[in-house]
């Protein structure tokens, strides 16, 4: 009787200790995200490359989730870039296209970014590369959640430099009219880009300060983003990677940025973080093609940036999270950048933004449900507002429109360009993905009603984000920032 006592006792000492006891602090994860401009579906050799190896990315995939059908939010810059750091359709935002140097619009003080979102949990914020949603202090990062910011303000050929290497000349005013490209520090300017040599060591430059980054934030929450500007044309290696692939300088600048995150991965272990840490790697476009020998692969996908079918906007992705995601998987569920803040906030446990947006949390998918329908819709959305595709499921229908078009066009050599038509006319097609990821075979005859059926989700999309080409207005669209 006098033992049965004393357990008791004991036991209740034990719970009054606990109830006592101060809940552990809330561990949270640090989130790196490694963005790439102009990667083509094809341009990683776990996604099929030739000629040149990525052995740190292919090893990402191998301890992560490697994903076959992940969209960007649009096939160009300023508006990719605005779905992922939103969550929402970059034309819900009234962003689109490639913002000019000095444009009088850019990202709403109104919309939280994804380093907005994370503040709400005390995280430490930095960018490192390009930005491209506005350059005027207003639109710049530090305006817009992060605690620091370095790199340039949008892409790297919006510089007065010809596609030689050499200063334009006033007769080529498509360069002629750019300022010197900046390198900035906060929201201030701190250098130049003035030649291809200087543009050569961004990578490497980039890399330091965000490796600089994690060593210094080690002991606190934090969100790296490595919005690299290559590679984007013009494209340039250091002096450690030229002449170092079989695939020219296109793919010497893929060794180095293969190098670059095998740095950001070395420094996360060194520092005891990769088994709390959240890494994805992916591209906001596919491949500028009329680049040609400058530019990357779509890896057997039609066309690539600047249009709506698959090349432009199906992109590589690589998630990983080491002892909490599944290891060496791949997933094939339709998913796009516009998810990732969902996901984020989903995992962190922070509230959604109060504005509606368009993404949808993957957290499933990252919990080891590979088969979770993270979305059944999406909207391919290009120019101003012009609704070129919707796609249900494996269904894509692309509507009549008119666009950009790399087929039949000789290719350019060397940094020069090839001729990329703007206005070639598409017709009304349906394309069953899972059997036809090249869109080669229209079937619209075949299924009438998945036809009809999709017609209904282009009308959904019309109803709620308009489009041009229908002269439909925005509905729910909201206002970009303007220069106060």
């Amino acid at each position: 009787m006098k033992s049965s006592i004393t357990i008791l006792l004991l036991a209740l000492s034990v719970f009054v200790e606990s109830w006592h006891k101060p809940a552990a602090k809330e561990k949270l994860p640090n989130i790196v995200i490694i963005f790439m401009d102009d990667l083509g579906y094809g341009d990683l050799s776990c996604y099929g490359a030739l000629d040149y190896k990525t052995p740190n990315l292919d090893q990402l995939a191998a301890q992560g989730i490697r994903f076959t059908n992940f969209l960007s939010a649009q096939p160009v810059c300023s508006a990719s870039r605005a779905g992922l750091l939103t969550g929402c359709y970059p034309n819900r935002l009234n962003i689109s296209g490639a913002l000019f140097p000095n444009a009088k619009v850019g990202i709403s003080a109104e919309e939280t970014t994804l380093a907005e979102l994370l503040k709400q949990k005390n995280y430490v914020t930095g960018i490192f590369g390009k930005w491209h949603l506005g350059d005027h202090q207003q639109f710049l990062p530090l305006q817009h959640g992060f605690d620091e910011y370095f790199g340039i303000p949008f892409s790297n050929d919006m510089w007065p430099v010809w596609y030689d290497g050499k200063p334009a000349t006033p007769e080529q005013k498509g360069k002629f009219q750019f300022p010197t490209l900046a390198l900035i520090e906060g929201n201030n300017k701190v250098g130049e880009l003035k030649t291809l040599e200087d543009q050569g060591l961004l990578t490497k430059r980039l890399t330091e300060r965000a490796v600089s980054f994690i060593q210094k934030n080690k002991s606190r929450p934090f969100f790296l983003y490595l919005p690299h500007p290559m590679p984007h044309v013009p494209i340039a290696a250091s002096p450690a990677f030229k002449g170092k692939s079989k695939q020219g300088e296109y793919g010497d600048v893929l060794m180095e940025i293969d190098w670059s995150v095998g740095q950001i991965l070395q420094t996360l272990a060194a520092n005891g973080l990769d088994k709390n840490t959240l890494v994805i790697f992916t591209s906001d476009n596919g491949p500028w093609y009329n680049f040609g020998s400058h530019a990357g692969s779509n890896g057997g996908l039609r066309e690539g940036k600047g249009t709506s079918f698959e090349g432009g906007l199906r992109v590589p992705c690589i998630m990983r999270w080491k002892g909490r995601l599944p290891e060496g998987v791949v997933c094939n569920q339709l998913s796009s950048t516009i998810d990732v803040l969902p996901t984020i906030a989903d995992l962190c446990k922070i509230p959604q933004p109060a504005k509606r947006i368009d993404g949808r949390s993957m957290l499933p998918i990252l919990e080891g449900n590979l088969e979770y329908e993270v979305r059944k819709n999406f909207y391919y959305y290009y120019r101003r507002n012009d609704l070129h595709a919707v796609r249900s499921g494996h269904w894509k229908l692309v509507l009549p429109h008119k666009g950009r078009s790399y087929l039949n066009q000789m290719p350019g050599e060397n940094g020069f360009p090839g001729p990329s038509p703007e206005d070639v006319t598409f017709p009304m097609a349906l394309y069953d993905l899972r059997r036809d990821p090249g869109e080669a075979y229209d079937v619209q005859n075949k299924y009438p009603e998945v036809l009809k059926a999709l017609l209904q989700v282009a009308e959904e999309a019309r109803a709620d984000l308009g489009d041009d080409i229908t002269q439909r207005p925005r509905t729910n669209a909201r206002p970009s920032g303007t220069v106060e």
